[in-house]
C-alpha cells in the first residue's frame, strides 16, 4: 500500500473506532498479518486490549484471520476493505433511494454494527421508525421485514460465513479459532421468521416520572428472555452488489450525455434484467436480445441475435473520460486537445503533434513535457539502430490509461485523506463531505476500471 493509502486507512479507522482500534489496524496494514501476543508486543498494547480492538475489526470485517500450523491464529489487515469505510454515506443514500427510509436504516444498522441477526435488524429499524412518527403511531416488524426480504433478493444484503453443525458436534477440544463457511445458494436465503409486533419509543427521564413507578411495569418490557428465532444466522451489507449498481449507474448516465434517453433506457434495461446473474467483477453483462447500443457486442446469432453490454469497454471508456476532464482543468484546453490526439493516434511525434492539433512548436512542446512530468503520458523509444543514438531513434508519445489511472486514483487517496484531516478543523462539514463523495465518486470509476483490467491480463 502507498503511504496515501496508509494516513487514508488510518483516519477512517481513528473516525470510526477510536485510537486503540486504529493503531492494532494500522500496525496490520504496515505489517502484514501477525499473531495476538506480536502484535501486543510491537505495539506496546495490553492483550486485553488488542483482543478488543481485534474484536471490533473482525466483526466489521476489517481484519481476517487464519490458523496456522502448530494452531497460530494470525491476523491480517483487508485494507481494501478499510479504505470502502469512505463509502459508507453513499451505500446508506443509495438504498434511501431505492427501498425508502425503512431499507436505509437497515442498511445503516449493518454498517455500524458490522454483522447483525435479521430479527435484531428489524426490531432495531422498526424503534427507530416508531419514533420519527408522530404520536400513537407504530412501525410494524412485518413492514420492515418484507424490506429487509427485498433487500435479499436483490442481494443487497447477504448472509456472513457461519461454524458449521459438524465443528459444533466434534467432541474433541475446540479448534484454536472456527472455520467459517457458506454455501453459495443460501447467501442470500432469508429465514422463515414469525415476527410480530410493533416498534417501541425510548421513555425519556420525564415520562418515568410522570408515569407510573417502574415496578409496576409488566415483566415482559424488562425481562423478556425468548429464544431468538434466528440465532446464529448473521447479515452483512454486499458492498460488491452497491459497486455494481453504481457502476450501472455510471454507464447509464454515460450513455444518455453521448446518445439519446431512449438508448440509456434500453441499456438500463439490460443492466437490471442481468444484474442478479452477472457477478460484479464480469467483464460482460449475460447475453440478452436486444437492439444496438453503445458498449453492445454481438454474442450469438439466436432469436435474431444476442447481445451483451462490454462492461470492461463502458469502465474504460468512463476512467478516459475522467483523465481528459482532469487534463482539462489542471492544464487547460490545449493541453485537453493534445491529450485526445495522442488517445486517438495510439502512438505520436511532437512534430505530429504540432501539425495536427494546429498549435506552435514551442508550445506543443511545453504542454507535452507538462503532462509527461505528471505522468498523464509516457515516452516510448523506437531506435533504427543497436547503438540507441539518440539521432537515429524515434520518440512516441503515449497515453497508458492502467497507468494514468493508477497515478490518479494515489492523488485522489491524498486528496481525500487531505479533506478528512481539514475537516477535522472546520466547523462548516457540509461543504467538506460533499467534496470527500465527489473524489470518492473519481475513486470508485477507477479502481473499478482497473480491477476489471487486471482480471483480464
Amino acid at each position: 500500500m502507498t503511504q496515501a493509502e496508509i494516513k487514508l486507512c488510518s483516519l477512517l479507522l481513528q473516525e470510526h473506532f477510536g485510537e486503540i482500534v486504529e493503531k492494532i489496524g494500522v500496525h496490520l496494514i504496515r505489517t502484514g498479518s501477525q499473531p495476538l501476543r506480536v502484535i501486543a508486543h510491537d505495539t506496546g498494547t495490553s492483550l486485553d486490549q488488542v483482543k478488543k480492538a481485534l474484536c471490533v475489526l473482525v466483526q466489521h470485517n476489517l481484519v481476517s484471520y487464519q490458523v496456522h500450523k502448530r494452531g497460530v491464529v494470525e491476523y491480517e489487515a483487508q485494507c481494501s476493505r478499510v479504505l470502502r469505510m469512505l463509502r459508507y454515506p453513499r451505500y446508506i443514500y443509495t438504498t434511501k433511494t431505492l427501498y425508502s427510509d425503512t431499507g436505509e436504516l437497515i442498511v445503516e444498522e449493518l454498517l455500524l454494527n458490522g454483522k447483525l441477526t435479521m430479527s435484531a435488524v428489524v426490531k432495531k429499524v422498526a424503534d427507530r421508525l416508531t419514533e420519527t412518527m408522530e404520536d400513537g403511531k407504530t412501525m410494524d416488524y412485518a413492514e420492515v421485514s418484507n424490506t429487509f426480504v427485498r433487500l435479499a433478493d436483490t442481494h443487497f444484503v447477504q448472509r456472513c460465513p457461519s461454524v458449521p453443525t459438524t465443528e459444533n458436534s466434534d467432541p474433541g477440544p475446540p479448534p484454536p479459532a472456527p472455520t467459517l463457511v457458506i454455501n453459495e445458494k443460501d447467501m442470500y436465503l432469508v429465514p422463515k421468521l414469525s415476527l410480530i409486533g410493533k416498534g417501541k419509543r425510548r421513555r425519556s427521564s420525564d415520562e418515568d416520572a410522570a408515569g407510573e413507578p417502574k415496578a409496576k411495569r409488566p415483566k415482559y418490557t424488562t425481562d423478556n428472555k425468548e429464544p431468538i428465532p434466528d440465532d446464529g444466522i448473521y447479515w452483512q451489507a454486499n458492498l460488491d452488489r452497491f459497486h455494481q449498481h453504481f457502476r450501472d449507474q455510471a454507464i447509464v448516465s454515460a450513455v444518455a450525455n453521448r446518445m439519446d434517453q431512449t438508448s440509456s433506457e434500453i441499456v438500463r434495461t439490460m443492466l437490471r434484467m442481468s444484474e442478479i446473474t452477472t457477478s460484479s467483477s464480469a467483464p460482460f453483462t449475460q447475453p440478452l436480445s436486444s437492439n444496438e447500443l453503445e458498449f453492445v457486442g454481438k454474442s450469438g446469432d439466436s432469436g435474431g441475435g444476442m447481445y451483451v453490454i462490454n462492461l470492461h469497454k463502458a469502465l474504460a471508456s468512463l476512467a478516459t473520460a475522467t483523465l481528459e476532464s482532469v487534463v482539462q482543468e489542471r492544464f487547460g484546453s490545449r493541453c485537453a486537445r493534445i491529450f485526445r490526439l495522442v488517445l486517438q493516434k495510439k502512438h505520436i511525434e511532437q512534430k505530429q503533434v504540432e501539425d495536427f492539433a494546429m498549435i506552435p512548436a514551442k508550445e506543443a512542446k511545453d504542454m507535452l513535457y507538462k503532462m509527461l512530468s505528471e505522468n498523464f503520458m509516457s515516452l516510448q523509444e523506437i531506435p533504427k539502430t543497436p547503438d540507441h543514438a539518440p539521432s537515429r531513434t524515434f520518440y512516441l508519445y503515449t497515453v497508458n490509461i492502467l497507468s494514468a489511472a493508477r497515478m490518479l486514483l494515489h492523488r485522489c487517496y491524498k486528496s481525500i485523506a487531505n479533506l478528512i484531516e481539514r475537516r477535522q478543523f472546520e466547523t462548516k462539514e457540509n461543504k467538506l463531505d460533499a467534496s470527500e463523495i465527489q473524489v470518492d465518486e473519481t475513486i470508485f470509476l477507477l479502481e473499478s476500471y482497473i480491477e476489471c483490467t487486471m482480471k483480464r491480463q
